[in-house]
């Protein structure tokens, strides 16, 4: 259980959205491993199951703040199309939500392609990851920000390398 979060860090490499992961969640753990203390690395695993989150470490509740009002915000618009009560799909405190948040929940609605869409959600929430770790250089935050990141990155490696025109015929078929 060593406390090197200064060499860790420094030596991650940047993450740009839309760029390839340098590696996978699983070997950043790995790295992780023997230089920061066990609980923060049990936190950092943690981070998997940030919709289910429900820790009491800062920077997590308020990523998992912005995430359920922004998931209750798309609730609201789709249920409004439809004509349905949306209070039994709101999920957490529907009492957060700020008035960007609408914003990106509607830019993301309004656009005719679904992946564009994807892409729009997940850039808001890099962006809101970056403003979690403004003044966290090397901590804990930091590598929580980074560890969401790296899921984010590999989300969209996933999607990129899909065979397109398998899973085209086999949702025909």
């Amino acid at each position: 259980m060593s406390n090197y979060y200064i060499y860790l860090i420094s030596s991650l490499p940047m993450l740009h959205f839309g760029s390839k992961p340098p590696f996978s969640f699983e070997r950043f753990l790995e790295l992780c491993q023997d230089k920061i203390a066990d609980a923060d690395l049990g936190v950092l695993k943690s981070v998997k199951e940030t919709h289910a989150y429900a820790g009491s470490q800062p920077t997590l509740k308020k990523y998992h703040a912005f995430e359920v009002a922004l998931r209750n915000e798309l609730v609201k618009i789709r249920a409004s199309r439809k004509h349905i009560d949306p209070m039994k799909y709101i999920r957490g405190d529907a009492a957060y939500s700020e008035p960007y948040i609408t914003h990106i929940a509607l830019n993301a609605y309004r656009n005719p392609a679904l992946l564009e869409a994807e892409k729009t959600l997940d850039q808001e929430r890099w962006r809101a990851l970056d403003e979690l770790a403004v003044g966290h250089y090397f901590d804990l935050d930091l590598l929580l920000t980074y560890a969401l990141k790296l899921l984010i990155l590999e989300r969209w490696q996933r999607i990129n390398s899909a065979e397109k025109t398998s899973l085209l015929n086999e949702i025909l078929n």
